[in-house]
């Protein structure tokens, strides 16, 4: 309605990814150099997480749209939750494989026999995996065992994996994923665009479909926007969509804070806006809920077990280290003389290590109750 009104040819704002509105902000620019550095390495697997709206699918179509196909095949899949031989059929037909029967052997003898096809054609191949946070871990395993496969000496399957911030968290986490870990050669989290992209960000998408400064924005408008958004550039979009339409029902030639606040006000009233979007959330690490302390152990936290452990490592250096020097001393009169001592270091070693060993059980102790509870409030808040 909007567009006809102001003389728009498409829609500025729209939710969808459309890589012609790709816009060149701060974060942005970061994560293209990423993804072209990993591109030109030509194997392993490149991560690139964001906040849901954060822009990761637009930036991948414009990616997309700058490789050429004669070059390089692509398959693109958008995950649900999938198991291990899931996996390995939906990578066959983001390929355009047709595999005969639903076994995962057929599946993975077709895989690779197209990647073979590929390499002597002199191509490339890429995998795309959208919404990866939805993989468990054998399926991610599985996904890895895909980069195993070589012609020669040269890998036949690069992956690209974009995900929401917990698949992050699983990533850094999970002890079955170490291998996959070790193959990722370069990574990027998408950040919030910053309050003085916001300006820019609006006026590129509106001159995208031939805006001519009808309607005009109040410099506070733009400042209001960022902190109702958050910076993240879908949360953007909803607002100026229904910002534009509310100019255009009221015949404005000008978009003021007013009426940015009516937009705001209406939309936290239909609940058609996270009640976590009024203000940009500072960039600091994920914060978990406490976990409980282990029965008879001291509560634990990442500054105190850092100490502790620095600490304990320091000192068990410093008693190996006179140990050394004190058995080395060559002088038997010396030697019979400090055998007490050399004795009593010993003795408070063994005691140390000792204690160290109950120390690190209590960690993994704690950390694996904190995994568990992360994974069960990821799986309370996807059934919701």
């Amino acid at each position: 309605m909007f567009h006809d009104f102001y003389g728009l040819t498409g829609k500025p704002f729209q939710l969808t990814p459309d890589p012609a509105f790709y816009f060149r902000s701060i974060t942005h620019r970061k994560a293209l150099s990423y993804l072209g550095y990993g591109l030109a390495q030509g194997e392993g697997f490149i991560v690139v997480t964001g906040e849901v709206g954060a822009g990761k699918s637009t930036l991948v179509a414009h990616l997309m749209g700058t490789l050429d196909p004669q070059r390089l095949a692509v398959g693109q899949i958008v995950t649900s939750k999938l198991d291990d031989e899931e996996v390995i059929h939906i990578v066959a037909q983001s390929f355009g494989l047709e595999v005969e029967g639903h076994d995962k052997a057929s599946a993975l003898g077709a895989i690779e026999g197209f990647l073979h096809e590929q390499a002597r054609a002199g191509r490339r191949c890429l995998l795309v995996v959208d919404e990866s946070q939805n993989l468990s871990v054998p399926a991610l395993e599985e996904l890895r065992m895909l980069s195993n496969f070589q012609l020669g000496n040269h890998p036949l399957l690069q992956t690209l994996l974009l995900g929401q911030p917990e698949f992050r968290v699983t990533l850094q986490s999970s002890p079955d994923l170490e291998q996959l870990r070790q193959r990722v050669i370069a990574a990027h989290h998408l950040e919030p665009m910053e309050k003085g992209e916001i300006e820019p960000y609006i006026i590129h998408r509106l001159e995208k479909v031939g805006w001519d400064g009808n309607p005009a924005f109040d410099q506070r408008v733009f400042t209001e926007l960022y902190e109702a958004s958050g910076g993240i550039p879908r949360r953007v979009n909803q607002i100026a969509n229904r910002l534009m339409l509310l100019g255009a029902v009221e015949e404005r030639t000008r978009i003021d804070s007013a009426m940015l606040k009516a937009v705001l006000d209406e939309m936290i009233g239909e609940k058609a806006f996270p009640a976590a979007a009024p203000r940009p959330m500072p960039k600091q690490e994920p914060k978990f809920a406490p976990v409980q302390p282990l029965r008879h152990e001291p509560r634990l936290d990442r500054e105190t077990v850092e100490a502790m452990l620095a600490e304990r490592d320091a000192t068990i250096a410093e008693l190996q280290q006179a140990i050394v020097e004190l058995a080395e001393r060559q002088e038997d009169t010396v030697r019979l003389a400090l055998m007490p001592e050399i004795a009593t270091l010993q003795e408070k070693l063994a005691r140390l290590e000792a204690k160290t060993f109950e120390q690190e059980r209590t960690i993994r102790h704690t950390l694996t109750m904190l995994i568990e509870w992360i994974e069960s409030e990821m799986d309370e808040s996807k059934a919701a």
